[in-house]
């Protein structure tokens, strides 16, 4: 089960699969519910992520399989994996465990599968997690917001008490980014809230203790970041 369920995030998760029940389109994992080792649940009124998976491990993993770290009212569906108990994290990794690095550590993003995997310079992957990226128009500034694609290097970070200088618009900056880490211009990896659709104005949004990993323990000054979609 475990090989069919990689086989399936690994490949499957990029495209949709048409009209799929509760596949609202801006929602991460709705095609998922078409196959084997997936089921789509819907929330109910009450319920709360701890209400349905006390287990705290089991309810880490399924809030990372669809992307998302807000309260469960904010949803109407939810994608869960038939064999959770059995599970790890890594299980559910929509990335290779093995790729050529050159020796160097890696910060992979696909915002495709609304994922980063971080490889360490043997180019083993160490870890993974969600993702939220460009929502792609944004009306405050009357303008594409798109996250940039390509090769680039962190080229600045900073601890919790990161702030954007930009947004909002009405205060000219002020929004929290906590354990930032700049890459390209303004675009930065970061501790946010994440919906499971992309929302940010660019930026690529992080759990929160993802973003305090990467920031503390993995990414310098000078480490590798590819973006693709």
């Amino acid at each position: 089960m475990r090989k069919i369920i990689k086989v399936i995030l690994s490949i499957a998760l990029i495209a949709a699969v048409g009209e799929i029940l509760f596949a609202e389109s801006r929602y991460y994992g709705g095609n998922l519910c078409a196959y084997e080792g997936f089921h789509c649940v819907k929330v109910k009124s009450g319920d709360t992520w701890a209400k349905l998976f006390p287990n705290e491990h089991e309810r880490e993993i399924v809030k990372r399989l669809n992307r998302t770290n807000l309260p469960l009212y904010y949803r109407s569906w939810i994608v869960v994996p038939r064999d959770l108990k059995q599970l790890t994290l890594m299980d559910l990794s929509p990335f290779p465990d093995q790729m050529e690095t050159n020796g160097q550590k890696l910060v992979l993003i696909n915002l495709g599968v609304h994922a980063f995997g971080a490889y360490g310079p043997d180019g083993k992957l160490v870890h993974w997690g969600p993702i939220s990226g460009g929502k792609g128009w944004c009306p405050d500034i009357h303008g594409q917001c798109n996250t940039v694609v390509g090769q680039f290097n962190v080229v600045e970070k900073k601890g919790p008490e990161c702030v954007s200088d930009k947004f909002p618009v009405e205060t000219e900056g002020g929004a929290p980014m906590p354990y930032c880490m700049y890459f390209y211009r303004g675009f930065a990896m970061h501790g946010s809230t994440l919906p499971g659709y992309h929302a940010s104005h660019g930026c690529v949004r992080l759990f929160f203790e993802d973003a305090q990993w990467l920031n503390r323990h993995f990414v310098d000054v000078g480490t590798r970041v590819i973006l693709s979609r």
